[in-house]
């Protein structure tokens, strides 16, 4: 006997498969077309839904340091910039449909964000915003959308509790992500038949550089990103007790390597951070009150004694940190690190007095089709021979190289207290997971803390851009939320616990207040 639904529903089948095949098939007569790849995006995207539902938010944890990009897509954005959107819209409609009883709210942070997310779209109305990739006269849509996307990648990563039993599995997935970052120092070196693989991920701005002709001067800034990767994983989850003292000698010996390996990338400031997130690390754990403070005192003075003669002979990105030093490194390389110092100062003196006329509307992201071909365009190379400066060039494109400029130039007096606002409540919300979360947690509560606080510091002192770097601020936020399920208040004082207290100090029990659950 013929079954008539089970017949329906098998030409059913074949109706929608059969032309979608053959339309597939007729896109992939000219595969390299932009709009093979955009039909195709959709289709995967579609295809990937039923995955995207279920484990949007590690794919998002995942995403967040790597460098990926969805190359599919206009403008090329990040990977982590479209998974913040699918997951934040995945979230709410759950809600929305009642899959989700409850969403995780810190209002110290939500405030701040909230404020911040005007302040950056009434500046953008205010000054004007476009995006070249949809044919706009005016550019800055684009950092002003990562902006936003990171702001709201926030909510994205911290409404929904991670499991406890999960957490080592989504640290991880956070701190590894940025490993990504090495594939790129590769660019100059890969054979022709592998470079599909930078569609994924973009060359890093030095490997342009890094060719036999230029051997001298290279430096790899993907090593400089993967190697914080291993660093901050390795300390979220051994701590530097489990590091060291914990008889795993591949444990600090990896540990080591990766700190070494950050040096070719030959950013002083990233080296900085790294030793100031672990002595900030080392002083939580209480390890200067152990027998690693003399060993590491120990060796700090014996590679200070090594480096006087070996300093000249190491790699140029050694030196170019090391040039900082009164050590005696080649002369080309110091001149190149002062001529870097050099202009930023210059920029900064520049601009210093044009901050009160940008305190109430900040001169925002936007640049004009004029002001773009003043950069890139044919009259930039007659600018370079006729003292249009270096740093000129930064300044209009809003890359100043120091963090307050970048917030107080670009969103005026009211994005320097929203900023402030949300440095503020980070802190203390940090603070307080590290103090009073679980303890199986406590390794990784005390990085996040370390290093928001040293990062929040190198921001404001050394080296920071607004634009980039809130980021990884909300990530760090967003995640310490996720992890402990909100800001962890102090354990509650049993009340006969108190009586007691208070009955040996000689006061009388039944006079004391009851507490309250913090």
């Amino acid at each position: 006997m013929n079954n008539a639904p089970a017949i329906l529903r098998t030409l059913i089948i074949y109706a929608v498969i059969v032309p979608l095949a053959l339309f597939i098939g007729y896109l992939l007569t000219n595969p390299l077309d932009s709009s093979t790849f955009t039909y195709v995006g959709i289709l995967a995207a579609i295809m990937l839904f039923p995955a995207l539902l279920r484990w949007h938010q590690p794919m998002l944890v995942l995403s967040w340091n790597t460098t990926v990009i969805a190359f599919l897509l206009p403008g090329r954005p990040h990977l982590w910039l479209v998974m913040a959107v699918v997951s934040l819209g995945i979230t709410l409609l759950q809600r929305a449909l009642g899959g989700v009883k409850q969403l995780i709210s810190v209002p110290q942070v939500t405030g701040s964000l909230v404020c911040m997310i005007g302040v950056v779209v009434i500046t953008a109305r205010l000054t004007g915003m476009g995006l070249h990739a949809f044919g706009s006269d005016v550019s800055g849509g684009k950092r002003y959308a990562y902006l936003l996307v990171a702001l709201m990648g926030y909510f994205a990563l911290s409404t929904r509790r991670i499991p406890t039993e999960q957490a080592g599995l989504y640290v991880g997935l956070f701190f590894l992500g940025g490993l990504t970052s090495i594939v790129g120092d590769f660019y100059s070196v890969t054979p022709g038949f592998l470079q599909f693989i930078y569609w994924f991920f973009p060359p890093n701005t030095y490997a342009f550089q890094n060719t036999s002709a230029n051997i001298q001067g290279m430096r790899f800034s993907g090593a400089a990103f993967g190697s914080v990767a291993i660093f901050s994983y390795m300390l979220a989850k051994y701590g530097v007790r489990g590091v060291f003292l914990a008889g795993k000698p591949w444990r600090w010996v990896l540990f080591s390597l990766a700190v070494v390996y950050s040096l070719f990338g030959g950013f002083r400031s990233g080296i900085a951070a790294l030793f100031a997130i672990f002595a900030l690390q080392f002083y939580l754990e209480g390890m200067h009150r152990t027998k690693l403070l003399p060993i590491f005192a120990f060796l700090g003075i014996l590679a200070a004694v090594l480096l006087v003669p070996l300093a000249p002979h190491l790699p140029y990105s050694f030196q170019r940190i090391l040039s900082s030093l009164p050590l005696q490194v080649d002369v080309q390389v110091r001149r190149e690190a002062e001529d870097s110092s050099d202009w930023r100062f210059d920029m900064w003196k520049a601009l210093l007095p044009e901050v009160p006329q940008h305190l109430l509307l900040g001169k925002g992201y936007a640049i004009s089709r004029r002001d773009l071909d003043t950069l890139t365009g044919s009259d930039a190379a007659m600018h370079s021979f006729t003292g249009f400066e270096e740093n000129q060039y930064f300044a209009l494109a809003g890359s100043y190289h120091s963090g307050p400029l970048s917030v107080v130039m670009t969103f005026g007096i009211w994005g320097v207290i929203t900023f402030v606002w949300f440095l503020a409540a980070g802190i203390w919300v940090l603070y307080r997971n590290y103090c009073y979360g679980d303890p199986t947690l406590r390794m990784v509560n005390r990085l996040l803390f370390a290093t928001f606080c040293v990062r929040t510091i190198f921001f404001v002192v050394v080296f920071g851009d607004m634009g980039s770097d809130m980021q990884n601020f909300c990530g760090w936020v967003g995640l310490s939320v996720a992890l402990n399920g909100g800001v962890c208040q102090p354990a509650p004082v049993p009340v006969q616990a108190a009586n007691k207290l208070h009955s040996f100090r000689g006061i009388r029990p039944h006079l004391q207040p009851t507490l309250r659950r913090q």
